[in-house]
């Protein structure tokens, strides 16, 4: 009795998840990419290799989820606002990863091969195209945010699209109920959907994230975007890959890189759906025909061939056009080398046509060549991204080392009283820090020695910030502390944890007599020297659309001024929305020469201002998915004017319905004794 293959759902299920586990553990000591290994394993335990599995309905299931989602991961991880600086190299990268393969390709295909038009043409669709097989790679290094990957991604979905657009011309011919006008209609369906799916989904979802904040009903309700995404650009005559992307790019700005949610969405892709669709890739392979039909090595090597150089001209014509390095030149070649989903859709396609004669546009050797087309092109592409990637990661980890960061120790404390305002202060804590950095948060909340009934409503709270951080893979250090009064509590932890800055919620008004900021707040500022972060949420922070930013006259020759630019600025690109600047003219020039300086990210417009004594002018160009923030001063320092006594009367009358923000800048005491600066006129 044979037990092979195996077909019970236990042992099957089995046997992915153990090659899952394994199989990186054992080629990390080789220095293989994992994603190689996967899809080797793919070709050994496959139908053509020992037969331990057939290539059964969850592989068709899960490989098409891991698709979608590398095809998502890749659009969501993407940085706005870069995307709307290099737009243009993207589509020069598309362009070119298109038109290069296809002239090369059709030429090499009816030379060297002697196949017709109609197979020349579809065989040249499958070099053209290229799936971002190694872009787990990219996300393992850190880089996805860097203007190359950017490029190349934005590059893969123009050249799949233009790719799938001559696959549904070249199919419908051979249809014969399709007219010579159908691809005319297939693009006007496709541009209606997409314009629908760009306009309808930021709006559904900044409605939900709004109204429901856990996280699995979150992690759920993005699911069924994508694939709502890609299932009606399938009804409509596209490949779904292409819905799973627009999905991603009109979700980009609802899930912040830090946001438990990304988190959540890169484990489960990352641990089951990409490495699924990976070994299906593998199992694809049939290495007995390889050997059986000695011409297949003849296509292969024209498709490997012609495949890798066209990929490599692109990749070098792109960066000579716009003046890259060659280490962005090498990582988009890697990334846009590897064909995987476009190539196999191109190709069984094109064997499932039926020609007059009986025999297939696309023969056999073409169905086994692309078998090796898509492995070797994956390995290689693999292999040139861990490579690049590494060293690029080194050299960024070397200038960080080399030019240490303003924020200095960033360390964030969070003083938790309100069990409303603990959601909104973490997430606010997670775009706030450092992406990457090793250093915990630290949660606080004080017991008043007279009130110790509070101490476990307290601790729940604590509880609560723990687990919205551990969700975002960060992790949170908790302080229960008793004190006689609240703010010799809080300032004792600032000093006891070296905290960067304190994050607190906004004072609520209990009575007419209260002050805007609160006998905490107010007493706090003058206890600390640390930055003030004051916060009131009115939607989640996710959900905002554009940053105001109001700085003060004098500003920049405060101590604290890099310290909460760096603040701004990680949380604009966090947001990836853009930074509407208010101020004086050198001030905001100092700014924006820092940000520039720093290699920020940021689409920020700036705007000379003075009428500080009325901010109706401001009030009227905030919407309720806008966030305003104020950058404040203490008593004594040079950025204190007058108008910022009338601040908290102003807030309260114009931006009552909005999200707002006030920071106190760190402002050591020794610089009150500081010499005394000449100031240019015009400040």
């Amino acid at each position: 009795m044979s037990y092979l293959p195996i077909t019970d759902p236990t042992w099957i299920f089995f046997v992915v998840l153990s090659i899952i586990l394994f199989a990186p553990m054992l080629l990390e000591r080789l220095r293989i990419p994992s994603i190689v290994g996967m899809i080797f394993a793919g070709v050994l335990i496959g139908p053509h290799g020992f037969h331990i599995l057939d290539r059964d309905g969850s592989f068709e299931l899960f490989g098409k989820v891991g698709l979608y989602y590398i095809m998502f991961l890749a659009s969501l991880e993407m940085n706005m606002q870069d995307v709307k600086k290099i737009q243009g190299r993207a589509l020069t990268l598309g362009l070119l990863g298109f038109a290069l393969p296809m002239l090369i390709g059709f030429a090499a295909n009816t030379t060297l091969l002697g196949y017709g038009i109609a197979a020349a043409v579809l065989m040249a669709a499958m070099y053209a195209s290229h799936t971002l097989v190694s872009y787990p790679i990219v996300l393992r290094y850190g880089l996805s945010r860097r203007k190359c990957v950017s490029i190349a991604v934005g590059g893969t979905i123009v050249a799949d699209t233009l790719t799938l657009l001559v696959l549904a011309v070249v199919g419908g011919m051979f249809k014969e109920d399709v007219g010579p006008n159908e691809w005319i209609w297939l693009l006007g369906r496709v541009t209606v959907l997409g314009a629908l799916i760009i306009l309808i989904f930021p709006r559904l979802a900044r409605w939900f994230f709004r109204r429901y904040d856990d996280g699995v009903v979150q992690y759920i309700f993005v699911l069924v975007l994508v694939f709502l995404g890609a299932g009606l650009m399938e009804f409509v005559g596209m490949e779904g890959i292409l819905g799973a992307f627009l999905a991603g790019i009109v979700l980009n700005r609802s899930i912040p890189p830090a946001s438990p949610l990304m988190n959540h969405i890169e484990f489960v892709g990352n641990a089951l759906f990409i490495p699924y669709f990976l070994i299906g890739v593998g199992m694809l392979i049939n290495v007995v025909a390889l050997v059986e039909h000695p011409s297949t090595f003849l296509v292969a090597a024209v498709m490997i061939g012609v495949g890798g150089a066209s990929k490599w001209l692109a990749a070098f014509t792109t960066q000579k056009i716009f003046r890259m390095e060659p280490s962005e030149r090498q990582l988009m070649f890697g990334l846009t080398n590897s064909r995987a989903a476009a190539t196999l859709a191109v190709v069984l396609v094109g064997y499932r046509i039926i020609l007059p004669d009986g025999s297939h546009l696309l023969d056999e050797d073409v169905l086994n060549g692309a078998m090796l087309f898509i492995l070797v092109s994956c390995v290689a592409s693999s292999f040139i991204t861990e490579h690049t990637s590494r060293r690029m990661a080194q050299s960024s980890a070397q200038a960080v080392s080399d030019d240490a960061s303003p924020l200095g120790e960033d360390r964030i404390l969070l003083a938790l009283s309100n069990p409303e305002t603990v959601v909104p202060l973490v997430n606010a804590a997670l775009v706030l820090r450092t992406p990457g950095s090793n250093i915990p948060l630290t949660a606080l909340n004080v017991v008043l020695e007279d009130n110790p009934h509070l101490r476990e409503e307290g601790m729940k709270q604590l509880e609560r910030a723990v687990g919205i951080a551990s969700a975002a893979n960060v992790r949170m250090i908790t302080r229960s502390r008793w004190s006689v009064n609240v703010v010799s509590g809080i300032s004792h932890t600032l000093k006891e944890f070296n905290a960067s800055d304190l994050l607190l919620g906004l004072h609520q008004k209990s009575r007419l007599t209260d002050t805007f900021y609160g006998k905490l707040s107010t007493d706090l500022l003058a206890s600390t020297e640390r930055q003030v972060i004051i916060y009131r949420a009115q939607i989640p922070i996710n959900t905002v659309r554009r940053i105001h930013i109001l700085v003060p006259r004098r500003a920049e020759f405060e101590q604290g001024f890099h310290h909460w630019a760096d603040r701004m600025a990680l949380l604009a690109e966090q947001l990836s929305c853009p930074v509407e600047l208010y101020g004086g003219r050198g001030t905001l020039a100092e700014l924006h020469a820092y940000w520039d300086s720093r290699r920020y990210s940021i689409t920020a417009y700036q705007h000379v201002y003075t009428e500080w004594h009325d901010l109706i002018s401001i009030a009227h160009q905030t919407h309720q998915g806008h966030m305003i923030v104020f950058i404040a001063a203490r008593r004594g320092t040079l950025s204190r004017h007058k108008y910022m006594d009338h601040l908290p009367e102003q807030i309260e009358r114009y931006f009552s319905a909005r999200s707002v923000m006030i920071i106190f800048p760190t402002q050591v005491a020794s610089i009150l004794q500081r010499p005394t600066v000449v100031l240019p006129s015009g400040r």
